[in-house]
């Protein structure tokens, strides 16, 4: 399959992590049936975030602002993204990041990242460590230290 209309990407509609209302995840990577890399656009809607704050040790992300305004979170610093702006996240770099919706209306960005076979994903604010492995069914969590932690989202 070569060509997909927006009408083909799957769909995913859930709760933000940091604010009620809810966002949109439009799949055109899983909607053309790819694996080595994830591609979506993702809608956030007013007061809402993207995600708690993370890193990946063995997955880079790129986020390209299609619509809106939002706010890249990365450590203590922010930056406002526009239309035609671009943010890059490199694996195995230790710091934070999310994008935030702090504006009054929703933004539209879409977002490219590699998959790795394994990979852990690191919240900082949260002390936990989420450690996916793709050959298996269900992701596991640790402490930053190691210890077996539960979900933050349970």
């Amino acid at each position: 399959m070569t060509a997909l209309r927006p009408d083909a990407f799957i769909r995913e509609q859930g709760d933000a992590p940091a604010a009620g209302a809810p966002n949109l995840t439009l799949w055109i990577s899983e909607a053309g049936g790819l694996g080595q890399f994830g591609a979506f656009v993702e809608v956030l809607q007013p007061g809402t975030r993207s995600s708690l704050a993370h890193w990946h040790s063995a997955e880079d992300e790129m986020v390209y602002v299609l619509e809106g305004q939002v706010t890249l979170v990365e450590g203590t610093t922010e930056t406002v993204l526009h239309p035609g702006d671009a943010a890059t996240f490199k694996a195995g770099v230790p710091v934070g990041h999310c994008l935030w919706n702090r504006s009054a209306a929703p933004t539209r960005c879409l977002v490219v990242g590699t998959r790795a076979p394994l990979d852990r994903i690191t919240y900082p604010e949260l002390d936990r460590v989420r450690v996916r492995d793709r050959s298996l069914p269900d992701d596991t969590w640790t402490t930053i230290a190691g210890a077996p932690a539960s979900s933050p989202f349970a």
